[in-house]
């Protein structure tokens, strides 16, 4: 009864907006059968392997999700440069590096002289949409350039009952309305009232799955009894509850020892506010809401016939932790931090295929310009994968670099800088005095074996530090940028936040 009760929500909510979505994009029209449409859809937080067809998680059901790597292709090493909201998604959006583009914490705005890939679209005559988390500066939730139609609000927005900005209109939810509901409602409705003269680009930007998770109405219980996949490398060997597994802890770095006991540590997580079990809980049913979005986005192209004409990419903008090294939360280098989830179904893409090539947040601006037939601005550090899309064979990176920059209102956790080559991640700290750290992820998969003592490694830990010397240098990185406070306070006190 609560799912047909949210059901019949969902679509009031997508009746009741449906006069107040407004088009935008004028200028010379251009037949929209001659130009691929593309929609990216961005979730947050969605760690890579949590979904159904993965098997991490065996009760997790994400059918859409599967639907699109059943039917389109998985990207199996996507990773993003910085896993931090802002960063990444900045990243996503100028086709850029952390360093490069300076969004560098969740409080920093987009400089005014950064280019989104959006822009270029709307010369190449597409009329662009979007819907949803902005989230880089958090001062309002204005219309922002590059976007014929805006649907977004301020920061991290809310889960029930939000405030949205609609083309510079505050429109306030009432009736338990859930985010992720109304932004799919949103976004079926910019479908249908687009202008249907124009090629299409959509860019829907999910609040889910961020903390602190709240699913929506009907999926709360789903998976009260759901089986929790701890990490072997959740405790220390000499802890009772620990897996077994070998575990080199006299080697981990003694900041991530300590950060366990933080706000981001499996043993005082949010300083006690909740249950690891209830979190994981949480996390999986605000995570099926997403699903359904997806799906519902995919039969709406189907039933508009669009879907021989459209592109679809699914993403998170980064990783999330669930024990790993008793932590939580993301920011750090190791896989399940770094590494996100990517699909893409549609024109032109190979049913059931499967790239294992590393790609990046930065290469999908400069992706979906190319299938959209529009060139690459020399200032992007990403690349296209479209070729890869297409399942032909192309010169491609064997290593990816990741940074992530020191934040005020979470001082536990270091600067970090990595690199990660198909076999090894070497992982270096900037600004404090304790270990790095070297995994041979072929036969560490879980990274619980910091190499970097070991004799027979250190010539390969020497290169990899070269390397990523090499690309900071090559890409303007060297300088650290910094950001003023700006007269805000920081209370240790109070939940590790401003």
């Amino acid at each position: 009864m609560k799912c047909c009760a949210g059901v019949f929500r969902f679509f009031l909510i997508l009746s009741v907006t449906r006069f107040l979505v407004g088009c935008g994009g004028e200028g010379k029209s251009i037949p929209a059968e001659k130009k691929l449409n593309v929609i990216f859809i961005l979730s947050d937080d969605h760690r890579y392997d949590f979904m159904g067809f993965t098997g991490k998680v065996p009760e997790l059901k994400t059918p859409a999700l599967d639907r699109m790597a059943r039917d389109g292709v998985h990207l199996r090493n996507a990773f993003v440069s910085t896993a931090l909201c802002s960063p990444s998604r900045a990243s996503i959006l100028t086709g850029q590096y952390t360093h490069h583009h300076n969004v560098i914490d969740n409080q920093s705005p987009v400089p005014d002289s950064a280019r989104f890939f959006p822009e270029y679209l709307q010369q190449a005559g597409y009329q662009t949409a979007f819907l949803g988390k902005w989230h880089m500066g958090n001062d309002d939730s204005k219309p922002r350039k590059g976007f014929d139609h805006w649907v977004s609000f301020k920061g991290q927005g809310v889960y029930y009952n939000p405030t949205l900005n609609v083309n510079g209109q505050e429109i306030s939810y009432k009736d338990s309305t859930h985010i992720t509901d109304l932004l799919t409602a949103k976004t079926l409705e910019f479908l249908n009232v687009r202008n249907k003269e124009k090629p299409f680009f959509i860019y829907l930007s999910h609040k889910a799955v961020h903390a602190e998770f709240q699913p929506a109405k009907r999926h709360v219980g789903v998976y009260k009894n759901i089986s929790v996949a701890y990490p072997p490398s959740m405790f220390p060997p000499d802890d009772k509850r620990s897996s077994g597994a070998p575990y080199n802890y006299a080697d981990l770095p003694d900041w991530v020892k300590k950060q366990r006991h933080s706000w981001h540590g499996v043993d005082f997580m949010y300083h006690g506010a909740i249950q690891f079990e209830k979190f994981y809980q949480n996390y999986c049913e605000t995570l099926l809401g997403v699903d359904e979005s997806v799906q519902a986005i995919l039969d709406q192209l189907e039933k508009d016939g669009l879907m021989d004409n459209t592109v679809v990419f699914y993403m998170g903008d980064n990783g999330f932790s669930f024990g790993e090294h008793g932590l939580i939360d993301k920011r750090h280098a190791y896989e399940e931090s770094m590494r996100v989830p990517l699909l893409a179904m549609g024109k032109n893409i190979a049913p059931g295929s499967s790239i294992t090539e590393m790609v990046q947040n930065i290469d999908i601006g400069p992706t979906i310009l190319e299938l959209t037939g529009v060139t690459k601005p020399k200032n992007m550090d990403g690349e296209s994968f479209a070729t890869l899309l297409a399942g032909e064979k192309k010169a491609w990176r064997d290593t990816v670099y990741y940074e992530y920059f020191w934040e005020r209102p979470f001082p536990q956790t270091p600067t970090v800088f990595a690199v990660r080559t198909t076999q090894y991640k070497f992982i270096r700290y900037q600004g404090l005095w304790d270990i790095n750290e070297l995994y041979d992820l072929q036969s560490d998969p879980d990274e619980m074996n910091n190499l970097i003592r070991s004799p027979k490694h250190q010539e390969i830990a020497k290169k990899l530090d070269q390397s990523l010397f090499r690309w900071l240098q090559q890409t303007n990185g060297m300088s650290m940028p910094l950001r003023k406070d700006e007269g805000t306070r920081f209370d240790h006190k109070y939940k590790g936040t401003y």
